[in-house]
């Protein structure tokens, strides 16, 4: 019996030059429409499935390789006798290799205004069938649904005139996984449509794959076992897409606290930086490079800020990285080092160094698990501009102040909550995060301002949350704020407001924006 490939792919990358390498090493190449033709302009010998079956493709090419002659193929066992006799009673050849990707679901759907009859019509179904088979019966055939695949499964034909058994096992692996993905999409695109297919935010079935990247060593605790995932295609921007220059594996922490710095120092379209502590910004500052923002940062809480992850928006410089040496980091992520940056942090063994393109691409969902079920969001990517703020006392802020206003607003939507943040100039000038009393909160941020040897005199102030009673008000305002913003929606709104006239301060609502953060 002849050596069989067959082969038949949406993404054409790579096939030609793998097919010509097939047909060298002896192999009958079996193909359908698009791909075939291809093959066959390149000068390769290549036989059409139609031909091989002796069944025409038919409604609209629909049914193709849906034929006993190609599956009986894939799924005969070699050791098996009976199996063999089968084939060759019908003069049935081995399929040995099968090459195959599916059709573009997932581009159709990503298109906009997508039609449902064209997202139909990209539901593959003889792709799918014949990888499960192949995948399925891996003992005798090698499945390639993967083009970066092919040097591989090429390398090792030519090494040892077969696809060792490993290597078979572990494309079929990745088949099983492309279908799930691939079933997967389908489900949640047509259960997000309603009765008369409009999309819906949420699908009444929800599946996602994720690709294991690492395990690690343990999860929050010792006790906990942990690993980290990433998306099969990951947006620009988001941390997942990071590339590892220098240090020891990230830890669980690391990837989380890594992720919540990286989101809030993208936000900030000026040279900035934001040091995170246990999931909340501990300083946060813009400047004219990096190590301007690095180091009014850095005053905010010194304290806090060791063994901190730190993120940049723009590129590190050497000065950067001499004035960051001096303290103990675990993390440093940016778009970009110089190399003499580099040179210098490298000098530190453990330390890790991240680089991330710059992207303007978020998550699309957010997820939290509960007992027995998981809790689905959109992400918070609002924040309020100066457009939609509204003052509510006598009191005008000057644009210093609603400078000053905005930027800790935004800081603020990534502390965690109950959120007092003091800014000035730039620079949080104190953070209190994460107390279930946000007079607690406040107290917290002066506190730590005042160990930082920072004044509160002249700050703006953001709180995440409206103020339920002017006493929250009242201490933000005896550190020395002069101005505050907060969402406003509070029933004592008119009794809060009248407190800030009396003080003398600016108050401004954001239109309702809050940022609660748990």
């Amino acid at each position: 019996m002849r050596k069989q490939a067959l082969l038949s792919v949406s993404d054409k990358t790579g096939v030609v030059e793998f097919a010509r390498e097939l047909a060298a090493l002896g192999y009958h190449l079996l193909s359908t429409g698009g791909t075939a033709k291809l093959i066959a302009e390149a000068g390769i010998e290549v036989q059409e499935v139609a031909d091989y079956t002796g069944f025409p493709e038919m409604l609209d090419g629909r049914v193709k390789t849906l034929n006993p002659r190609i599956h009986a193929g894939l799924l005969a066992r070699r050791p098996d006798p009976a199996h063999m006799a089968a084939l060759e009673e019908h003069n049935i050849d081995p399929i040995d290799i099968v090459v195959v990707n599916l059709y573009p679901f997932e581009a159709t759907i990503a298109k906009p205004n997508c039609a449902f009859e064209d997202a139909i019509e990209n539901i593959d179904i003889g792709g799918p069938t014949m990888i499960r088979a192949a995948a399925k019966n891996h003992e005798s055939v090698a499945v390639v649904v993967d083009p970066a695949d092919y040097a591989r499964v090429v390398e090792e034909l030519k090494a040892n005139g077969e696809v060792c058994a490993k290597t078979r096992l572990e494309l079929a692996k990745k088949v099983f996984c492309h279908t799930a993905k691939y079933d997967g999409m389908i489900s949640t695109y047509l259960t997000a449509l309603d009765d008369d297919l409009a999309k819906q935010d949420f699908p009444e079935s929800f599946t996602r794959q994720w690709v294991k990247v690492q395990g690690m060593r343990y999860g929050e605790n010792p006790h906990q076992k942990a690993a980290f995932y990433r998306e099969h295609n990951i947006g620009k921007g988001l941390f997942a897409s990071y590339k590892q220059l220098h240090g020891k594996e990230l830890s669980y922490n690391n990837i989380a606290d890594s992720d919540a710095a990286w989101e809030a120092c993208r936000q900030f379209k000026e040279p900035a930086c934001v040091i995170v502590k246990h999931a909340n910004p501990c300083g946060v500052a813009i400047g004219a490079d990096s190590c301007e923002a690095y180091k009014k940062a850095f005053k905010t809480d010194p304290t806090s800020a060791f063994g901190g992850i730190l993120a940049f928006n723009t590129v590190v410089t050497a000065a950067c990285a001499e004035e960051i040496s001096k303290q103990f980091a675990e993390v440093i992520m940016a778009p970009a080092f110089e190399e003499e940056a580099l040179a210098i942090l490298q000098k530190k063994p453990s330390l890790r160094l991240l680089v991330i393109e710059m992207g303007e691409v978020a998550n699309d969902f957010e997820f939290k698990r509960v007992g027995g079920g998981m809790l689905i969001q959109t992400p918070d990517l609002q924040t309020a501009g100066v457009e939609q703020l509204r003052v509510v006392t006598k009191k005008q802020p000057t644009a210093k102040e609603l400078e000053d206003l905005l930027f800790a607003w935004k800081v603020a939507k990534f502390v965690k909550s109950n959120t007092i943040v003091f800014a000035k100039d730039g620079m949080t000038m104190g953070v209190g995060a994460g107390q279930m009393s946000r007079l607690d909160s406040a107290r917290i941020a002066s506190i730590k301002a005042e160990k930082a040897g920072l004044s509160l005199c002249g700050t703006a102030a953001a709180s995440d949350a409206f103020f339920p009673f002017r006493d929250g008000l009242d201490v933000i305002v005896d550190a020395g704020a002069t101005c505050v913003i907060q969402p406003g929606g509070s029933v004592r709104d008119e009794e809060v407001i009248a407190a800030a006239d009396e003080r003398g301060i600016v108050m401004v609502f954001t239109g309702g924006e809050r940022h609660f953060r748990h």
